[in-house]
Order: C-alpha cells, then sequence, then structure tokens
C-alpha cells in the first residue's frame, strides 16, 4: 500500500512537472515578466501540495527588488519552497540546466548559472548579477555553496555579496527549515546531501509522513559600507538566529 501511495505521488509529481515545461515552453514568450513570476509561484506552490509538504511563512518575503537573498541550504525542495512565497532568481551549478526537464524549468524560472570548475567564473557571475539587481531584480543565492544536514549551518562564502555591494541592493537573510508535520520536529527526510542521488531524496521525502516547510524572512539590510566578509559573518549569524526561530504559528501559504 505504501508503494502505491509514494509511486501515485511519484506520477503527480512527473506530469504536474511536464506541465511546467509545457507553460516555459509554449506560453512563457507571450507573458509578461511579472505574469511568468506569478505563473512560476503557482506552480511551485501547486508541486508542493503534490509533495505533501505544508508552507508556513514567517516575516515578510520581498515585495520587489533590486534584493538579493540570502537562504540555507539542506536540499533540492529549498528552491520550491521558496518559490511558492516568492519568485526571485536562484544562482545554480551550471550543469543543472542539462538536467532532463529540471534544467529546463530552472532555466525558464530565470536561474543564473555558476561553472564552479572554473574559478574566475565566480567572477563573470558577480558581474552578471549585479547588472541583474541594477535592473530590479530579486536574486536568492546560498552561501554555503553546499547543501548541509539542516543541524549545523555551514560557513558563508562572501563572494557573491559583492553583487550587492557594487550594485547597492540591499541583503535580506531568510532561513529554512522541515518539520514533522504531526510532531513539528525537525526532519532530514527532504536532506539531500552526500552521495544522495536526486532520485533517492525525492523518493525519501514522498514516504516521509506529510511535511512543513517554515521559511523565516529577516529584515533586509543596507549594503552601502559593507565589506563583504565581515557582512558574510555578520549574516551568517542573523540567518542562524532565524533558523532557530521558526515556530507553528506562521501563516500556511501565507506569502503577500
Amino acid at each position: 500500500m505504501r508503494l502505491a501511495v509514494v509511486s501515485w505521488k511519484l506520477l503527480r509529481a512527473t506530469a504536474h512537472a511536464a506541465g511546467g515545461w509545457w507553460t516555459i515552453r509554449f506560453s512563457f514568450p507571450r507573458m509578461s515578466p511579472d505574469e511568468r513570476a506569478l505563473e512560476v509561484q503557482r506552480w511551485s506552490r501547486r508541486m508542493l501540495e503534490v509533495l505533501g509538504v505544508r508552507l508556513v511563512v514567517q516575516g515578510t518575503p520581498p515585495a520587489q527588488g533590486p534584493l538579493l537573498l540570502i537562504v540555507n541550504h539542506m536540499s533540492w525542495l529549498d528552491i520550491l519552497t521558496i518559490h511558492a512565497a516568492r519568485h526571485v532568481r536562484f544562482v545554480a551549478k551550471s550543469n543543472i540546466k542539462n538536467w532532463p526537464m529540471i534544467g529546463s524549468l530552472s532555466t525558464g524560472a530565470g536561474t543564473l548559472y555558476i561553472e564552479r570548475e572554473r574559478p574566475r567564473d565566480a567572477m563573470r557571475l558577480v558581474h552578471h548579477m549585479a547588472e541583474a539587481l541594477r535592473a530590479g531584480d530579486m536574486i536568492a543565492v546560498f552561501p554555503e555553496g553546499t547543501t548541509g544536514d539542516g543541524k549545523v549551518l555551514l560557513p558563508f562564502h562572501a563572494n557573491l555579496l559583492q553583487a550587492a555591494i557594487s550594485a547597492g541592493a540591499p541583503v535580506q537573510p531568510a532561513a529554512l527549515r522541515f518539520a514533522d508535520r504531526r510532531s513539528d520536529e525537525s526532519t532530514d527526510a527532504a536532506a539531500y546531501i552526500g552521495d544522495d542521488s536526486l532520485l533517492q531524496s525525492l523518493w525519501r521525502t514522498l514516504s516521509a509522513p506529510p511535511l512543513t516547510a517554515y521559511l523565516r524572512f529577516g529584515d533586509p539590510q543596507d549594503s552601502r559600507g559593507r565589506e563583504r566578509r565581515a557582512w558574510a559573518m555578520t549574516l551568517h549569524t542573523e540567518v542562524d538566529a532565524l533558523r532557530a526561530h521558526t515556530y507553528s504559528d506562521g501563516r500556511a501559504h501565507g506569502a503577500p
């Protein structure tokens, strides 16, 4: 019975992903940027529902750009959760754009790619991010640079903060936590770390009891007069504090 339930969820998720691909391929060219953003948010909320994940938003999501969003990183589910609260452009490793279907969804959502195996590519990305911020975009980054176990916040890399400093854009910290919906205890069911494959992580998420995804937003911070390394340490402390203050009285599907 459990195998049948999980298989049905996986089939529905695949169908919803295919629908998203179709929308990006055939409808996005006729949409305005604002219409695309709303469609990404709607699609992401529906995918969370399909996966059995309840979204709880705490604090105030960004209303408009320019803004750089800084968030801790645990899973492939992080991007869906953030998009369900507010559409932003993400920074991701370049090989994702070659993944079947997922690459098209990622590119269609406005993702900026970095080639991690090329050290100098970070400089190119910072310039690209600064240009996008000056144009009024909202961009999200995972400054840990990789996924963690959700228990300990990894050190933050400071390089990408230079984009906000160069563009004079504010930075808003935010924190994610996934919890068992029944007990509200943190869970690693959605974790995507170590030797996990995407399919293994997805199957574990679908097999787990229903989850709650907590997304807590802090207050935006002015970039003027900042030094990126010192600022990265300040933001690390802030995100860690936000993680500790996720709680169960947030607003389900409550992003304005």
